[in-house]
């Protein structure tokens, strides 16, 4: 053996390297035990703030960074949840609402130390596997969008202890927080700011009738309505259902005069489809959008809309998902208002 030795963890040897600081220098260097610098790196409560500071101070200054997968088997925890979009990749990625909510959900949890998983299952064996893979350990909660229908997965999950939150309130009744705006209201308001603008033929382009957005717009539609008879098509919530839509809506209804489109793609697509018929917006026909996303604001003319505040979505999202991680009763849902923004479509 040389006469320098091997050294001790966290000193330096012969060779002038350094070896990473572990829970024992850590501690060492606090005056506290080895425990207790892992109730503190753990989350622990048991411990005091003088000693918590000192050990956080430790910590800092020799650089130490927890071992995750030892850490891991202490906690029970991966340091990871999913947001499952069950939707296709393209879809995804081109739909400007769905990529929205996903970035705000990023930067809330970019606050926390929790990594996020984008996982996509449109097809049903791309289901079964996610649902082997969410079941099986390997994230501390879910974050679910985009469902459609009695989605199987949710069945899954709810017989399951994994902490999970939903966009939007599922189609039937599951003891799963949700967090959600009020669409019947907004469509409610969209369509009230469309009469009282005079319009006496008003139209709708509802989403989807099996996913709770679209089912609530069209409430809200019908109640403003006061039980007059609707002139309703439905499209996806994409720009080319909306154009779609809208060429069928004239087909039927030549004389209309005011139209809600339930997402503002839907009402970009149906702006294109006004002008390829010649009508003039708003001066022949009024038209009112839902989302508020940027397309809204660079159609021409920009669209009247109703506001949907994501960023206040993903935030209530991600701290229900954190409430239930922490190993706390899951809490109620939350259902946040929207707003109408006026500009020169309506």
């Amino acid at each position: 053996m040389s006469a320098g030795g091997r050294g001790g963890a966290g000193s330096r040897g012969d060779g002038g390297g350094t070896s990473s600081p572990t829970l024992e220098t850590v501690a060492a260097a606090a005056g506290v035990s080895r425990a207790t610098v892992s109730r503190v790196v753990n989350g622990g409560t048991r411990v005091s703030p003088e000693i918590r500071a000192a050990v956080e101070a430790a910590i800092a200054e020799l650089g130490y960074s927890p071992n995750r997968a030892a850490r891991s088997l202490v906690t029970r925890r991966t340091g990871s949840v999913a947001l499952v979009v069950s939707e296709p990749e393209a879809r995804v990625f081109s739909d400007p609402m769905l990529a929205g909510i996903t970035r705000a959900i990023g930067k809330a949890l970019a606050e926390t130390d929790l990594h996020l998983v984008l996982m996509m299952a449109p097809a049903d064996a791309a289901r079964r596997r996610l649902t082997r893979y969410l079941l099986g350990g390997h994230v501390d909660g879910v974050l679910l969008m985009s469902l459609h229908g009695d989605e199987p997965l949710l069945k899954e999950l709810a017989k399951a202890a994994l902490p999970v939150v939903l966009m939007g309130r599922p189609m039937s009744p599951l003891p799963i927080p949700h967090v959600d705006s009020d669409s019947v209201d907004g469509a409610r308001q969209a369509t009230a700011h469309l009469r009282a603008l005079g319009r006496t033929k008003i139209a709708t382009i509802a989403g989807p009738a099996d996913m709770c957005a679209g089912v609530d717009r069209l409430l809200g539609y019908v109640e403003a309505l006061n039980g007059a008879p609707g002139i309703v098509a439905h499209g996806d919530f994409s720009m080319a259902s909306g154009e779609a839509a809208m060429t069928e809506l004239l087909r039927r209804e030549p004389d209309l005069d005011g139209v809600f489109a339930a997402s503002d793609l839907m009402a970009a697509g149906a702006l294109r489809a006004l002008r390829a018929a010649g009508r003039r917006v708003p001066e022949d026909v009024a038209l009112v959008g839902y989302d508020d996303l940027d397309v809204a604001e660079l159609t021409e003319p920009p669209l009247t809309t109703i506001h949907q505040p994501l960023p206040d979505m993903a935030r209530a999202m991600v701290a229900s998902l954190l409430t239930q991680i922490g190993g706390e009763h899951a809490p109620e849902s939350v259902v946040l208002p929207n707003a109408l923004v006026v500009r020169a479509s309506a």
